[in-house]
């Protein structure tokens, strides 16, 4: 066998215990940046296992010199048992060695090899903030993640070219991490906007698995041994674009797991065997994925249950080298607080329901557990999204684009975070599978957004209910058609705060509560526009109109806004990376 020269600088040659096995391996580099991975190929010359992907392992481990070895799991990447593969992402850099094993049922053959990892100074993986563990931080930066996410369930439903456009505006408009499912398989019209149909670029059939019948929607009778390799070579150019441009992808492993066709396991197969070997065959393929976020399933009270939900999140734990974050969507209660494996809290309330007051409350009872960790409303309520038989029966205006972004501001404001969704009742699909037009203009009201907090300490902010002692209506407004109210943070120093105050107002606040000298600013949610705030008396602040504004208190050292004059100015600007 003829050995590579790449190989001869890795590592010595394979060594093969019996005539079988024949495998060569091959490294992708001899360095690789930290945060990104190598990758070794395993081709099999004579495969023999029935089922490569229950029948021959690939398995290694990892380390660098003084540290404790990383073991990772390879996985099948060829349907014939040909070609499997195994990744490794460094955090830190150095010299690193690895050994490598593939085993089927004639043997097994190893390797051994070394690379070096450099620092690039990247971002890295998103983590829980150690110093403010209800926010997020990137381990290898240290900056703070500010999580302004988007909703997208059959992202990987449409071609290549189609799915980098779509993330390419997302990132445009500042979106940070976008949700996508991993399976799901629906009619174009059932529970979905009927225009969102399927075509040459888009389907609504997520395939992980090969399937007897994939045409057949509702019945594709899968094999639950065998991967869909081409579909999961998708899933990872997805992942590779949304890293190029640090966007964090939460995989989704089921939406709507109650539809037909969606779950091959059943309640008979629930945490057993084969779904285990479903979550272990994504954790190898793209744990190696710096921007990977992992969600258990969608709203997975409507196909399992709770005891479910606690074995799997404990075995995805176990599976990932790299401890990416992870928890899962239920509905309005979190019911894993102090659960190790469930890394932030998401909840499902809509519309104004599920805004400041609701995640206040979520935050002071995660507060009282001992352990402090992010919440996230995850799904409040999509734009113009109006299913029928909801018990209020909404009806348009109601979740109208400026509705949506209220209620954002009023989650960040109480210490949370969110994902939104854009409306899918006309143009290319918005909260169904992330594409877009130039008709849905939603997301620049969260681009403000994104502005407002990352040019400021936000992560310092805490809820404030005392801040605010009263908001009176502005002389001539019609108070029954918007009845002002406010939503106030600030930091423990006194000397950040930040107030929403909803159909404008007279604002009257505790003086005491904040520092003096401090330098007030009006802040538009509409357009991003800043101007200067004056006091009409002491610590009494009268918005420049009927609209919702954002009164900011700050100080050079914690805000990164200047002084403006008098009339409105813009802040919308270039993301920062």
């Amino acid at each position: 066998m003829k050995v590579p020269r790449l190989l001869v600088l890795l590592a010595p040659a394979l060594v093969a215990l019996g005539a079988e096995p024949r495998v060569e391996f091959t490294a992708s580099a001899p360095d690789v940046a930290c945060y990104d991975f190598i990758e070794i190929a395993a081709e099999v010359g004579t495969p023999t296992a029935r089922n490569p992907f229950t029948d021959a392992v690939l398995e290694g481990t990892f380390h660098r010199a003084g540290h404790a070895p990383v073991v990772v799991d390879g996985f099948c990447d060829s349907a014939d048992g040909r070609v499997f593969r195994i990744r490794f992402m460094p955090a830190e850099p150095g010299n690193y060695e690895y050994a490598l094993t593939y085993r089927d049922a004639t043997g097994t053959a190893t390797r051994t090899g070394t690379f070096t990892a450099r620092d690039e100074r990247k971002r890295g993986i998103v983590r829980i903030d150690p110093e403010y563990p209800a926010h997020f931080q990137y381990q290898g930066s240290k900056e703070r993640f500010f999580w302004n996410g988007t909703t997208a369930f059959w992202l990987a439903g449409w071609d290549d070219g189609t799915l980098q456009q779509n993330l390419d505006r997302l990132d445009r408009l500042k979106v940070t991490r976008v949700r996508a499912a991993l399976a799901g398989r629906v009619q174009d019209a059932q529970a979905w906007p009927s225009h969102v149909a399927p075509g040459d670029k888009f389907s609504f059939r997520l395939e992980p698995w090969l399937a007897a019948h994939p045409e057949n929607v509702e019945r594709p009778d899968f094999d639950v041994t065998r991967f869909n390799v081409a579909y999961w070579q998708k899933w990872e150019r997805l992942l590779a674009y949304a890293r190029a441009v640090d966007m964090a992808v939460s995989v989704v492993f089921y939406v709507d797991g109650s539809h037909p066709g969606v779950d091959p396991f059943g309640k008979a197969g629930m945490g057993g065997a084969d779904e285990q070997r479903y979550y272990r065959y994504a954790v190898a393929r793209l744990g190696a994925y710096c921007n990977v976020m992992w969600d258990v399933a969608d709203d997975y009270r409507q196909f399992r249950d709770d005891a479910w939900a606690d074995q799997m999140g404990r075995f995805l734990k176990k599976c990932d080298p790299y401890g990416h974050l992870t928890s899962l969507h239920g509905q309005e209660d979190f019911r894993f607080r102090t659960a190790p494996w469930a890394d932030f809290a998401m909840y499902q309330r809509w519309d104004e329901s599920g805004g400041y007051d609701f995640m206040l409350k979520n935050r002071l009872a995660q507060e009282q557990t001992g352990r402090l960790i992010p919440q996230v409303n995850e799904e409040y309520g999509y734009e113009d999204w109006y299913p029928k038989g909801q018990a209020d029966d909404r009806v348009a205006p109601a979740r109208a684009a400026a509705t949506r972004a209220r209620i954002a501001w009023q989650i960040y404001l109480a210490g949370g975070y969110q994902t939104t969704g854009e409306r899918a009742d006309s143009g290319p699909g918005g909260w169904v599978n992330g594409g877009g037009d130039d008709t849905l203009t939603m997301l620049e009201l969260y681009g403000h957004m994104y502005d407002f907090f990352t040019g400021i300490r936000w992560w310092e902010l805490r809820p404030d209910t005392e801040l605010v002692v009263k908001v009176d209506p502005l002389p001539g407004s019609n108070v029954a058609a918007e009845t002002p109210r406010s939503y106030a943070a600030r930091n423990p120093a006194g000397d950040l705060a930040a107030i929403y105050v909803r159909g404008g107002g007279i604002v009257a606040l505790k003086g005491e509560l904040l520092k003096d000298q401090l330098k007030p600013l009006w802040f538009s949610p509409r357009d991003g526009g800043m101007r200067n705030a004056r006091a009409m008396r002491n610590r009494v602040y009268r918005t420049p109109t009927a609209d919702d504004w954002v009164l900011l208190f700050r100080t050079p050292c914690n805000c990164s806004f200047r002084d403006f004059d008098n009339e409105l100015e813009s802040n919308w600007g270039e993301r920062r990376y």
